[in-house]
């Protein structure tokens, strides 16, 4: 290869990076592109057709929507679901927040770290492994803390799964495995937080509570508030919990406790498709305007 030839070629190149900049980084975000498109935005727009339409692709307007909300197990799943969630984002709002301040606070690094790695092993059984092991820890038969369950007087699987218990069993559950991650993350965004700013509020005389109340949580709030968005998303889809206790209980549980198992029964046992995606829809509808109301009473996406 010539010398002209190489000073074209590194023209050319010059050329294509002016004319197109960020190639780089579309080039790494195109393979999550192409994935959002086949799982995410095609299986969305084909559960809007469904929940407007009838067996034969007939528009019907809202009867698919109204037909769900007047299932006489629709309004005692929504209850469910919202007390889930109650429980769910305080726990998780509350600890994962304080269990990263005081990780922050560690002088010995090695322990910091091997109390972050222990908070995230968790992680590793999520979904149905881990409701496997919790149904394992909730039976005083077969439990390694059954001395615990029986002296809070609870001396059957049954008396321990009894409807009431519920929302925080599954709290208990969804936080032992998804906090460990947001603790590595929340950790993280305060390793950002600069030296000089503690430093300062140190010597103003501002002690570990007032330097976290108000400067550290004031500094975390956007990332507070992006776990809130994600945590919200996901405890509105909660399902494998209830549906594997519903059969590991024999139906104590009941198969029909929050909305996506209800919209699992319409769409497998009563084959009706229609309905469950207007279920999945009216979710997606209420998972968008909470993440709206989130984002614009936070400012998340203003300059700091």
């Amino acid at each position: 290869m010539t010398s002209h030839q190489v000073e074209t070629g590194r023209a050319t190149a010059r050329s294509l990076r002016a004319r197109w900049p960020g190639r780089a980084g579309h080039a790494f975000v195109a393979p999550y592109v192409v994935l959002l498109i086949a799982f995410g935005l095609v299986p969305t727009g084909y559960a809007i057709y469904y929940s407007f339409t009838d067996d034969g692709g007939s528009f019907t307007g809202l009867s698919n929507f109204s037909t769900a909300m007047n299932d006489f197990r629709f309004a005692p799943a929504v209850w469910h679901v919202a007390l889930y969630l109650v429980c769910w984002m305080t726990s998780l709002v509350v600890f994962v927040v304080g269990l990263a301040l005081l990780l922050h606070r560690l002088t010995l690094k090695g322990v910091s770290r091997a109390l972050r790695f222990l908070y995230y092993v968790p992680g590793a059984l999520a979904g149905a492994a881990g409701v496997m092991v919790w149904l394992f820890v909730l039976d005083p038969a077969v439990s390694p803390v059954a001395f615990l369950l029986r002296a809070l007087g609870y001396d059957s699987f049954g008396e321990v799964i009894a409807p009431g218990h519920l929302p925080i069993l599954f709290t208990l559950m969804a936080f032992w495995t998804g906090a460990g991650g947001w603790i590595v993350v929340m950790y993280g965004a305060l390793n950002n937080i600069s030296t000089d700013v503690l430093e300062a509020a140190r010597i103003d005389g501002a002690g570990a509570w007032q330097t976290a109340w108000r400067i550290e949580i004031p500094l975390l709030r956007k990332w507070i508030v992006y776990m809130a968005v994600l945590v919200f998303a996901g405890g509105t889809q909660l399902f494998i919990e209830p549906q594997l206790l519903s059969q590991a209980s024999l139906g104590v549980a009941g198969r029909d406790y929050s909305l996506n198992q209800l919209a699992y029964d319409f769409a497998f046992l009563k084959n009706d498709v229609n309905t469950a995606a207007a279920i999945s829809v009216g979710l997606l509808v209420v998972g968008l305007a909470a993440t709206g109301v989130f984002v614009a009473r936070s400012g998340f996406f203003d300059a700091d």
